[in-house]
């Protein structure tokens, strides 16, 4: 999944960018799927369906997932730069968690 507080515009031409043959991303959730409170969108996990006990969300800043912090993985943010490995090092983490 991807999940961005973007609009639906943006996160096609996102989507389009990492996953240009749709063999990756099943579903996008974008600025219309967010919870928007006080003119500022945070993104609600339990619209996945999903049980959040085994669920987790990496993003550069938490204010995205106020409401289930504990589910956050930080990650810096993505300056375009084509050389970032940043989440190739998350590997051996999220792998402890899908046989957890």
């Amino acid at each position: 999944f991807i999940y961005t507080t973007a609009k639906k515009d943006y996160a096609k031409k996102l989507l389009e960018v990492l996953d240009p043959k749709k063999k990756l991303i099943r579903r996008c959730l974008s600025q219309s799927d967010c919870v928007c409170s006080q003119g500022c969108y945070w993104k609600d996990l339990t619209c996945l369906g999903r049980d959040l006990a085994k669920t987790v969300a990496l993003d550069h800043t938490m204010q995205g997932f106020p409401a289930q912090a504990a589910n956050w993985i930080p990650v810096p943010p993505w300056s375009g730069d084509p050389q970032d490995e940043e989440l190739l090092r998350l590997i051996p983490v999220l792998g402890q968690l899908g046989q957890a």
